[in-house]
């Protein structure tokens, strides 16, 4: 997937007045929710796709109304052609992620942005040296009950922080991994039930609490066979000022539960299962607490794809893609989760893989 470098790096491929051009590359599960969001844009629309299988291009584009391209050459070469997604197996990102910054198009990297700290790094690099815009998707923090849960902390309504956790309890049968070569080793996938399923939680735990200083944790595979890396995972934190957390995630419980997040302070708790809210407790109340209970109470009822990873939503999609449209046509200043947002989770991921690994707590700082 190597592109040749351009001649001239085209710094801002903002047309003002015309929508902006997204591509998808790797056409897995996931690139449908890319689809769907692109077509339902304000300034964006769904351009083109790539595989190197033609014919899964070909049905691909067919059913989403874009143009199919099977060389990645070629697909980067398109002068129309604004904004790459990238949708390929977590360790596949790096290739054309690079090729792309270097094409000089903006780029929008589905979770984890790489699978080490030093690959999440690179990209980074890439396309500061592009002038190119990075997103690292995680669609959680554009939930109205995230936001919510984040004014909270800001306000700092829940006085000093004492506790943070975050509960991804999922079921993945056999067959996922048996139909699924990638997601059964290290080298592919960078981890399993915590890179690749937690790590939406693990983003949303340091958006609201920081980054810890310390982790220690344990990782196993119960009940699967045939893979490499964890379907258990459970982790400790230290936060600066002695607040502590956990980080439990799991692809083997059955039937699989919504994920839940808790954020515990002196003057309060708040807590949310899914978009859903759990807790909304403070010392000092406010008129408009009831409003908010009464908004978030029993919200969706969605599973977030607790037993079924296509039990999602692309609304979190769009809106993401939206705020890198905004901001390259001016209508906002800055994104919420860009290169940097990104390295901070696959780095404290990474760390709870060493120490589960070496048995010993790791120091982040």
């Amino acid at each position: 997937m190597k592109a040749r470098r351009p001649s001239r790096i085209r710094r801002d491929p903002v047309r003002r007045g015309t929508a902006l051009r997204f591509g998808i590359v790797g056409l897995g599960n996931i690139a449908a929710f890319h689809a769907q969001a692109a077509r339902a844009l304000k300034g964006g629309v769904l351009h083109s796709c790539f595989s190197r299988a033609p014919k899964k291009a070909q049905a691909f584009a067919h059913k989403h109304g874009c143009r199919p391209f099977f060389d990645y050459r070629a697909f980067l070469a398109d002068p129309a052609l604004d904004i790459v997604t990238i949708c390929t197996p977590s360790g596949a990102h790096l290739d054309p992620a690079l090729a792309a910054a270097r094409a000089g198009k903006h780029l929008i990297v589905e979770k984890p942005l790489e699978i080490t700290p030093a690959r999440c790094r690179r990209i980074m690099a890439a396309c500061r040296a592009a002038g190119v815009k990075l997103v690292t998707v995680y669609p959680s923090r554009f939930q109205d009950v995230s936001r919510a849960m984040k004014a909270a902390v800001e306000k700092r309504r829940l006085g000093s922080l004492v506790s943070g956790s975050a509960y991804v309890k999922w079921f993945r049968p056999q067959r996922y991994y048996d139909t699924r070569a990638w997601c059964r080793t290290w080298g592919a996938s960078g981890g399993g039930a915590l890179m690749n399923q937690g790590i939406h939680s693990v983003d949303l735990l340091l958006w609201l609490m920081g980054d810890p200083v310390r982790v220690a944790a344990f990782m196993s595979r119960p009940t699967r066979r045939g893979i490499e890396v964890e379907t258990n995972v459970v982790a400790a934190l230290e936060f600066p000022g002695g607040a502590l957390g956990v980080i439990e995630a799991s692809t083997e419980v059955f039937p699989g539960y919504p994920k839940r997040i808790e954020i515990c302070g002196a003057h309060g708790a708040i807590a949310a299962s899914e978009e859903e809210l759990a807790r909304w407790d403070f010392e000092a109340a406010r008129p408009g607490d009831a409003g908010i209970l009464r908004k978030f109470a029993k919200k969706s009822g969605a599973s977030g794809g607790s037993s079924d990873p296509l039990a999602i939503s692309y609304e979190g999609h769009r809106r993401q893609f939206q705020e890198l449209v905004d901001v390259l046509q001016g209508r906002k200043r800055a994104l919420t989760c860009d290169g940097a947002e990104g390295l901070r989770s696959v780095r404290v991921v990474c760390a709870i893989y060493e120490s589960a690994r070496t048995g010993r707590p790791i120091r982040l700082r």
